[in-house]
């Protein structure tokens, strides 16, 4: 298949488009981001690597991470973690507060804001010096010492993340967090500020392409772990969008509010795309509509 014309048909389709979404300003330093920037990157099971437009610039990943704490995390407890963050689509937006109160402290998944303060708390436990080791981490899994954290986009969630802190004391006050609600949200903030370009991104989310092992080989996850991964991917990975990116494009994903989606198919392909703007719900208004030509130009969807 002609994937790196395919990539350019979208790209070329996409980027003169009027409505390109709009950039968050909620975090200072993303409204910074030009929503002209459009970048599509296509990594196959057996190492094919193909890309087009702005691949190759970093961006902050925002909640796409937290894919990736989640991994870490299971290599520490195992299935106790889901005794802590259930498995359920939240059907809401990815801070919202009242499910978390009247489910006493369980946040409904892993993806929203809320779950993956309790795996920061857990990656906080089990790390001897937790930003240090989760980039380490990050770094082994893309074969890439180059990514790191960006500083100005860190001081800037923490600045302005009101949500993010009552969510944190809500789930201290039901004792589903054993570490100091600033200690946890510092590296969860650090967490979503990782900046990677979409290459970076499609290497490190390969092991879910491939039950588990990156690009050299190595073993992160086990095969259950990495199927598990992809289903929560599937239908929790856009919050309260989940069932539409399901419907339009048929992956399992994960989006982030610095424009950044992956998606996953299994045995076959990891896709990155990269466009600032966001549509109502949070998610890139471009990287979703690419990943719908892409899976309907290819046939190559799950379903």
């Amino acid at each position: 298949m002609e994937y790196q014309n395919i990539l350019e048909e979208i790209h070329d389709a996409l980027k003169n488009v009027p409505d390109k979404g709009t950039v968050p300003s909620y975090i200072p330093e993303l409204e910074k981001i030009s929503p002209d920037r459009l970048g599509l990157y296509l990594l196959t099971w057996n190492k094919e690597e193909y890309g087009t437009g702005d691949f190759d610039i970093p961006f902050s990943i925002q909640s796409i991470s937290k894919v990736l704490s989640l991994a870490k995390a299971l290599n520490f407890t195992g299935a106790d973690l889901w005794k802590r963050v259930d498995v359920e689509p939240s059907g809401n937006p990815f801070n919202f507060l009242s499910l978390l109160e009247l489910e006493k402290g369980i946040p409904r998944n892993p993806f929203i804001n809320a779950g993956a303060i309790v795996v920061s708390d857990i990656l906080l436990s089990h790390l001897e010096d937790p930003k240090r080791d989760f980039l380490n981490y990050i770094r082994e899994l893309a074969e890439d010492d180059s990514i790191t954290y960006n500083e100005s986009v860190a001081r800037s969630e923490k600045a302005t993340g009101f949500r993010n802190a009552a969510a944190a004391n809500l789930l201290k006050s039901f004792g589903n967090m054993n570490n100091k609600v600033d200690d946890v949200l510092d590296f969860y903030y650090y967490q979503c500020s990782l900046s990677m370009t979409c290459k970076q991104l499609a290497h490190t989310f390969y092991m879910f392409t491939n039950s588990g092992k990156n690009a050299t080989g190595k073993t992160f996850l086990t095969p259950s772990q990495a199927k598990r991964i992809n289903a929560i991917m599937l239908t929790c990975g856009f919050y309260d969008e989940a069932g539409e990116f399901a419907f339009e494009v048929g992956l399992p994903g994960k989006s982030g509010v610095g424009g950044g989606i992956v998606a996953i198919h299994p045995e076959k392909y990891c896709m990155v795309t990269w466009s600032p703007g966001l549509n109502e719900k949070g998610n890139s208004l471009l990287g979703m509509k690419a990943l719908e030509m892409f899976t309907t130009k290819t046939g190559l969807s799950i379903f």
